[in-house]
This record gives C-alpha cells, sequence and structure tokens, in this order.
C-alpha cells in the first residue's frame, strides 16, 4: 500500500439519536455511564418527555492517508467520541459511508474488548484474536505486551480486579503491540500518569513511523500537537476545521477565548443553566491571581474566578460553588458550599453584587476541564447553574509530577481544592 492511499475515507456520514428512546443506542461506555449518572444529579426529574431528533454527527467528510497521525479535537458534545465508535463499528451511522482498508484496533474506554472474568494472559489472546490474528502471531507480540503494560504480576489475575490504571496499560499495550494497520485512542490515556502517557505517545509515534495510522481523541493540546500531523475540529457534530495540527488547534483555542459570560453576551441567555432565578450570575470572568484574563495556566498556579450576580429577591443567606469535570467528561472536584451572605444587602432587591474565588495551586493534571458554577442556598434549593459556558481551563505542566510541591489529582478520582472567597474592588 502506498503512502499516498487512503486508508479511511469517510463520506456525508451522519449519526442520529431519539433523546429520550432508551433502547435505540444499547452500546454504553464507561463514560457514558458516568456521565449520566452525574447529569442526573443536577436535573429535575422529567415528566412525559417525548422522542426528540438530535444529530450527533452531520454531513462529515475527510480523507485519511496511510501512516497519518490524526489528532481529534472539539468540546464536550461534539462527536469525537461518537465518531470513533462508528469508525470502530460499535455503532451503525445514520447516513453516508465509510471505507476502511486493514484491521482497527480501538481503545475508547478503560478496558475496552476485555471479558471481565478472564485474566490479563487470556485477555491478551481474546485481543489477538478479535484483531484476526493466530495463536503463534500473538505469542511472538506476548512478552512486548507485558513489560510495556507492566502488569506481570497480575498477568494471572481476572481484570475484574485490575485498578483502572492496570487496565489502560495492558488495553494500550495490547492495542499497539499487536499490528493493527489503523490505531484509534480516544481520551482513555488520562487515567494514567504523566510518565505512562509519554510511554504511550512514544509507542505511538513508533507506530506511525512504521507506516500504520493512528486517529487520537484528547483535550490535551499538548499531546495532540506533539503527536499528530493532522487536526479535525469538531463542533455540534460537524466538521468545523481540518489541515495541520498546528492551524487547527490554533483555531480552535482562539474561539474559545472570544467566549464571554456577561449580560451582554449570547451565553447570558444559555439553556445550560437552571435554579429558580431568585439570583442569576450575571458575569463571570477567569484569570490569574495578578486580574490579568486567561483561560490558559500552569498546573500548580493560582486561578481567580470573578463574579458579578444579580439579587431578584431579598435574602439572608446565600452560597457559591464551582465543579469541575475532567478531560474524560466526570466531576473531579467542587468547592464546598462557600456562605457569600456577607455580600447581601438586608431588605433589599433588585442590586448586584461583586466576588472573587481564589483557587491556590490548582491540582488539575495536563488536560480541559469544563467548569459549573452555582448559586443556592443549600443542596435541596438553588438559584442559578450554569453549565459550560466559558471555554474550558486549559492546563499545561512543564514539569514532572514528582517535581510539583502538592499532591496532583488522581485518575477518576475526587479531590479537594484550595478556595478562599475575595471581595471585589
Amino acid at each position: 500500500m502506498s503512502q499516498s492511499q487512503s486508508i479511511i475515507r469517510v463520506e456525508n456520514l451522519g449519526k442520529k439519536y431519539d433523546i429520550g428512546n432508551k433502547q435505540q443506542e444499547r452500546y454504553q461506555s464507561l463514560r457514558d455511564v458516568i456521565t449520566n449518572k452525574v447529569k442526573s444529579a443536577f436535573s429535575k426529574p422529567q415528566k412525559n418527555t417525548t422522542s426528540k431528533e438530535f444529530w450527533a454527527l452531520k454531513d462529515i467528510n475527510f480523507d485519511i492517508q496511510q501512516g497519518d497521525r490524526v489528532g481529534i479535537i472539539g468540546r464536550n458534545g461534539a462527536g469525537k467520541s461518537t465518531l470513533l465508535k462508528v469508525l470502530s463499528r460499535i455503532t451503525e451511522p445514520t447516513t453516508g459511508s465509510i471505507a476502511i482498508k486493514g484491521r482497527i484496533a480501538s481503545l475508547l474506554e478503560v478496558g475496552t474488548g476485555f471479558h471481565p472474568e478472564l485474566s490479563g494472559r487470556e485477555n491478551i489472546f481474546l485481543n489477538g484474536a478479535i484483531l484476526g490474528m493466530g495463536r503463534k502471531e500473538i505469542k511472538s507480540k506476548f512478552d512486548e505486551i507485558v513489560d510495556f503494560s507492566e502488569v506481570e504480576k497480575f498477568l494471572d489475575t481476572p481484570v475484574k480486579r485490575y485498578s483502572s490504571g492496570m487496565y489502560v496499560r495492558l488495553a494500550f499495550a495490547v492495542a499497539a503491540h499487536l499490528e493493527p494497520e489503523i490505531l484509534i485512542v480516544d481520551e482513555v490515556l488520562a487515567v494514567g500518569d504523566s510518565k505512562f502517557q509519554k510511554k504511550c505517545l512514544g509507542k505511538m509515534g513508533e507506530v506511525s513511523s512504521q507506516g500504520r495510522t493512528i486517529l487520537f481523541v484528547s483535550h490535551n493540546t499538548t499531546f495532540v500537537r506533539n503527536l499528530c500531523n493532522k487536526g479535525i475540529w469538531l463542533d455540534r457534530g460537524q466538521i468545523k476545521q481540518t489541515g495541520s495540527t498546528t492551524e487547527v488547534i490554533n483555531s480552535y483555542l482562539s474561539s474559545m477565548h472570544d467566549q464571554t459570560f456577561d449580560e451582554n453576551s449570547e451565553l447570558h441567555n444559555t439553556l445550560n443553566r437552571r435554579g429558580n432565578g431568585d439570583v442569576r450570575f450575571s458575569k463571570i470572568l477567569i484569570t490569574d491571581k495578578n486580574d490579568i484574563e486567561s483561560s490558559d495556566f500552569l498546573s500548580g498556579q493560582d486561578i481567580k474566578f470573578n463574579f458579578e450576580a444579580k439579587i431578584n429577591k431579598n435574602l439572608s443567606s446565600l452560597s457559591v460553588c464551582m465543579m469541575f469535570k475532567s478531560p474524560t467528561g466526570e466531576i473531579v472536584t467542587s468547592t464546598p458550599l462557600k456562605d457569600i451572605s456577607i455580600f447581601l444587602e438586608t431588605n433589599k432587591k433588585d442590586y448586584f453584587i461583586s466576588f472573587s474565588i481564589l483557587l491556590e495551586k490548582n491540582p488539575f493534571r495536563a488536560g480541559e476541564y469544563e467548569m459549573y458554577f452555582w448559586l443556592g442556598e443549600s443542596n435541596e434549593k438553588f438559584f442559578d447553574l450554569v453549565d459550560s459556558v466559558l471555554p474550558p481551563l486549559q492546563i499545561t505542566t512543564d514539569k514532572e509530577e514528582k517535581e510539583l510541591g502538592y499532591n496532583p489529582a488522581a485518575p477518576y478520582g475526587f479531590f479537594d481544592i484550595n478556595t478562599h472567597i475575595l471581595s471585589s474592588k
């Protein structure tokens, strides 16, 4: 197969879901389950909901050559994971066609393709068989897989007893070493520590140098920039831009910086807000501790969240809370309810208050984090909740985790953050 030959061709691809039809899509990933539980915790019960059409992907067209390393980027809900599921034949497209030449190894979630009751050893052979490899061929790669995964001690243990880190180490080792023509990797690498992430990126670079093709979804634009030579930016189920990795990432990040949340912005009237409206956020601005506006921070750097809120009712108490979603789509941390009643005025309504929250030495791993902002009196009574109305926090790191003076957030774990309420200037 020549270098210029297409290995994946997608034409007029579309994927439609019927919202409310729970039986339509039988496959649900671990991420889907977690995300649905999180959403239900912050949503009011819906009664008599009717099925509505939702196009997760629409009019998708692209052509990928053998040996391309393609980074697929976009905000949560843009359709990235859906696209990979369709390409991996996990779910069928609604419209359009896909032409693929060669074997595909997909790593879309922790433990993809593993049977929980089988041991790590047995799952290596199972995955190889799924890829169409003979036992002799799998055995020739077996020692490399085990060495890379670093799970030799637990090789004969059922994988249902593996930690998420062990799962992903073995799953990646299998996917990368069994010589597929096409390797598809979703955000699952966020599970590993920085050492393992670098190891995986190095392996993917090695796989690509052998003429194999890689499709890589990540919210970590640094990873995408370092690994990929081409980029696809998805936005609301459609391709916004294709081209060189640098061009696509720069356009994507620039578009997010143009978003603001205040009374004059379209985002202020977003549908991604809930609550009874007694108090509403009127402005949210993120800066560094020197009040320079930004959404890009180093891990370990202070982040300042500046708020203005309109008080529409006479109140005696008020609290604020912030929540953060990891690159894998789960809520990994939140502030406790912070009492800001000191900013309220007695027997008064229809006025504005201003305050800031300083997040000291943010403990986020490198990646992209969506944010929730909440105002209320208690867990049972809230006035305003806005979801993903600002550009996600872009966190990068210029140090090894062991060099940082704090404990980084554990993957798939809930961790504490240090915050202080500051009065407005």
